[in-house]
């Protein structure tokens, strides 16, 4: 066995065992149109038309469309394969117009927001605070002031526990979450029921391996304070019905969170149809720069909400022995933001925008629906979460095993020797993978610009993947 338990050791080169012919690569289109010679010209030949057949035009997917715009797509890794990216579920990669509007922000106006007066400050101030704006828009926020700028969606979550969740809460109150919760909305919570004596209640899986929503709805009491969930599941690929948990959330006078990091990319979004009051996304998961992500907030809500950190920019007046608050969403951003990155969000909502994002959900998933079909054929691969079907819509990935393999191995060896990039591990979901009795699993994570090529690529490399190491046994 090439790994350890929480040690990842480089393979040897496969090469000297594996036929690099074992699967032929895709043969080029060829399109068996015969047109004639060219001759002489001769007005006789109008008097009886000859028709010449068309061929029809081959639909391009979106996927085609948009890979010029990601320059990273296309390159050869490791032993000179074609650079297949299957981990969108981690990070998105970035289109050359977020590249170059960060690049053009440190270029022409870098320069520190809202505290000048000259040009570069005013110009930048303008960008930035515009970027805010298109995050409103996106995701149909009432009012700009609405969207608070965070690190990530992780410090978004926490500044919601904070600032919130320890004026509120109070030992005997009650949050529920679920079983599948990535650990930036688990671990926040299991430290403010320690500071306020509240309780954290789980929701479980159902038999088809989405979270129970009656259990949520019976767990739901005058205790309840705080429901926090994913709208999107990063590793079950299961889609929660956010607007009816928001109602009964409401009903029982509690609070809603939503983790929307893996749907914010992929579909639209609309916090106020939705009737969430916080919403957490970060921005590299959709295109846009590392470094920063957004809190949306009810501004009822974030207004009677202490400061999460103190310093410079979050301030009204500071004296000696007291200082005075600005108003959100200033109150939550102390000192020098992300600029350039939020600059960044800004451009990289542009470019979702101009494709759209119904678009963009179509089109993925018809992908999923393909990914998840013929992931499922090959011998001895276990995929978690909800079977597609007419009700049932995956989202555009797969955490799965391969019986008596490590996904480590797995994923190791596709990197190697094929050139695909796919995530092993708990992707931050321990207790969803204890859950589901696994220490570990693969998962293959799409975007809008794959295609089905890249899907079959990644099933043939992995039956190649699966035979390699069956020939030990």
């Amino acid at each position: 066995m090439f790994t350890m338990e929480g040690v990842v050791l480089k393979l040897p080169s496969f090469s000297q065992f594996v036929n690099p012919n074992y699967f032929s690569h895709r043969t080029p289109l060829k399109f068996p149109f015969n047109f004639p010679k060219s001759s002489s010209f001769s007005t006789a030949s109008l008097s009886v038309p000859v028709p010449v057949p068309v061929p029809a035009a081959t639909p391009v997917s979106l996927g085609h469309s948009t890979r010029p715009d990601f320059e990273i797509l296309h390159q050869n890794v490791n032993n000179g394969s074609k650079l297949v990216y299957l981990d969108n579920a981690a990070t998105s990669q970035k289109p050359s117009a977020v590249i170059d509007a960060v690049n053009n922000y440190y270029k022409s106006y870098n320069s520190n927001v809202h505290r000048g007066i000259h040009f570069l400050s005013a110009r930048a101030t303008d960008e930035y605070e515009m970027a805010r704006r298109k995050v409103a828009n996106f995701i149909n926020a009432s009012e700009s002031s609405e969207i608070v700028f965070t690190r990530n969606a992780t410090e978004a979550i926490n500044l919601v526990a904070y600032s919130w969740g320890i004026s509120n809460l109070k030992a005997g109150d009650e949050i529920i979450v679920t079983v599948a919760e990535h650990h930036s909305s688990i671990v926040p919570w299991q430290i403010l029921c320690e500071k306020t004596g509240a309780v954290l209640k789980f929701v479980s899986l159902t038999e088809d391996e989405v979270p129970d929503i009656k259990m949520l709805q019976d767990l739901l009491s005058n205790k309840t304070k705080l429901v926090a969930v994913h709208h999107v599941s990063n590793v079950l690929a299961s889609v929660l019905p956010i607007k009816d948990i928001a109602q009964w959330a409401h009903d029982v006078g509690a609070r809603i969170l939503v983790d929307a990091c893996q749907s914010v990319p992929h579909m639209v979004v609309d916090v106020q149809n939705l009737g969430v009051d916080f919403l957490v996304a970060s921005s590299h998961k959709m295109c846009g720069p590392t470094g920063v992500g957004f809190l949306y907030g009810k501004s009822e809500l974030l207004a009677a909400m202490p400061p999460f950190l103190g310093g410079g920019e979050m301030i009204a007046d500071v004296f000696l022995d007291h200082s005075t608050y600005a108003d959100p969403p200033s109150r939550f951003e102390a000192g020098t933001p992300a600029i350039g990155e939020a600059i960044g969000l800004g451009s990289a909502i542009d470019y979702l925008s101009q494709i759209g994002m119904q678009k963009i959900h179509d089109y993925e998933v018809d992908l999923a629906n393909y990914l998840y079909e013929n992931l499922h054929t090959i011998p001895g691969v276990r995929i978690y979460g909800p079977a597609p079907s007419q009700t049932v819509h995956r989202a555009a990935l797969c955490s799965f095993n391969v019986e008596g393999l490590h996904p480590t191995d797995i994923a190791t060896f596709l990197d190697q020797q094929h050139g695909i990039a796919i995530r092993s591990g708990h992707h931050c979901a321990q207790p969803l993978h204890r859950y589901l009795g696994i220490n570990a699993s693969a998962r293959a994570s799409l975007y809008f610009y794959n295609t089905k090529e890249d899907v079959d690529d990644f099933i043939r490399a992995l039956v190649d993947t699966i035979g390699f190491f069956s020939s030990f046994k």
